[in-house]
């Protein structure tokens, strides 16, 4: 088993050297620099463009309707207010192309403020998510909404994001929270699916005001072929439309193929 661990360890580095996208490589992912750099590899990379593109799109079309603000989370490499008007930008850290340095264990918002909170890859990285909960349960307004993509855990993804991915990734953990190394250095990215499916029932005991609408894992592959924010992209954008129809036709073993899933929580 020792030599196992130290071959799968020594293949995964060989794979990093070889596909780490040459402008975050070994970069802080604290430093705000780094952030900046992030907007740029997406922007540079048709297709994770458009796998971005996709995913504001979905949380644009699950706005709830009516007056009131919209704030997106952990907006610094990212282009959704293209897609929401008037969206209430955010970043934890200094980043001079958004409209607030906000923490969503803290947010500075009033009661009953918001029309909706969306993000993309946020959630996994907060410390004490209890506490954006009980944030976002002060600040929405009745019928608004937390709309968000988050990494999943299925038998595929356990794989990937294990073996291939730098960011921790424990299934098994027993807390909803973790030892924080910084803003956007700490994570598990199985905590959605450790509050959302296996302590459901503790998430929605505690946070009453909320309610889990849906759940839709989807997205097997086509974020692991555009190397995402940290790798080189191993497709180039004009395949992105075959393999979206691919995906499209294993829709069936999403629950055993995710790597991500799209989660909207309304407030009661």
């Amino acid at each position: 088993m020792a030599c196992a661990a130290r071959k799968d360890f020594g293949l995964s580095a060989l794979l990093h050297r070889l596909l780490d996208h040459p402008l975050t490589a070994g970069r802080d992912l604290d430093d705000p620099a780094t952030t900046q750099l992030r907007k740029q590899i997406v922007e540079s990379k048709p297709f994770l463009r458009a796998i971005y593109d996709e995913w504001y799109s979905l949380l644009a079309s699950r706005l709830p309707e009516g007056s009131g603000a919209t704030l997106e989370l952990g907006s610094g490499a990212g282009h959704c207010e293209t897609f929401i008007p008037q969206l209430i930008t955010s970043e934890i850290i200094f980043c001079p192309t958004v409209k607030l340095i906000a923490d969503g264990q803290k947010l500075p918002f009033a009661d009953a403020s918001l029309r909706a909170i969306v993000f993309t890859d946020v959630m996994h990285h907060m410390p004490d998510v209890r506490r954006f909960f009980a944030e976002a349960q002060r600040c929405l307004r009745p019928g608004g909404r937390i709309l968000m993509v988050e990494p999943w855990v299925s038998g595929w993804s356990r794989f990937v994001y294990t073996k291939l991915h730098h960011e921790p990734f424990r299934p098994d953990a027993d807390q909803w929270a973790f030892p924080s190394r910084g803003p956007l250095s700490g994570a598990n990215g199985a905590l959605p699916w450790i509050v959302f499916v296996r302590d459901r029932s503790a998430f929605e005991a505690e946070f009453a005001c909320l309610k889990l609408e849906e759940i839709r894992p989807f997205m097997p592959v086509r974020y692991l072929l555009s190397g995402g924010v940290g790798m080189r992209s191993l497709m180039p954008g004009f395949t992105f439309p075959f393999w979206r129809w691919l995906e499209g036709r294993l829709n069936g073993s999403m629950p055993r193929l995710a790597m991500f899933a799209a989660i909207s929580i309304s407030r009661r």
